[in-house]
């Protein structure tokens, strides 16, 4: 788990935001109640303000991946593999 002084820190050290983003939201995974809800605090107005809306659908079908994925009905891969099989399709096509 990371710390608000580790967090501070990872900043200081130029990582790029991607990897803010990984570390963000694996602290956000684990953390405890109070520590969520002091975040949140904190970032309430700007989180208010970005105007972000997800209908319900979405909502839905968001849930039911994330239930999917946690359960193990569902097997995540990663970007290598999936570019891997997209490959394997769209060379298939140029032969045919």
């Amino acid at each position: 788990m990371i710390s608000i002084g580790s967090f501070a820190k990872l900043i200081s050290d130029n990582m790029n935001t991607t990897s803010i983003r990984q570390q963000l939201h694996s602290y956000l995974e684990v953390a405890d109640d109070k520590k969520i809800k002091a975040f949140y605090t904190l970032m309430k107005s700007d989180i208010e303000e970005s105007g972000v809306e997800y209908t319900n659908d979405l909502k839905t079908e968001l849930d039911s991946r994330y239930s999917s994925q946690k359960s193990g009905k569902s097997k995540m891969i990663t970007l290598a593999e999936s570019k891997k099989k997209i490959n394997k399709i769209l060379n298939g096509r140029k032969t045919k």
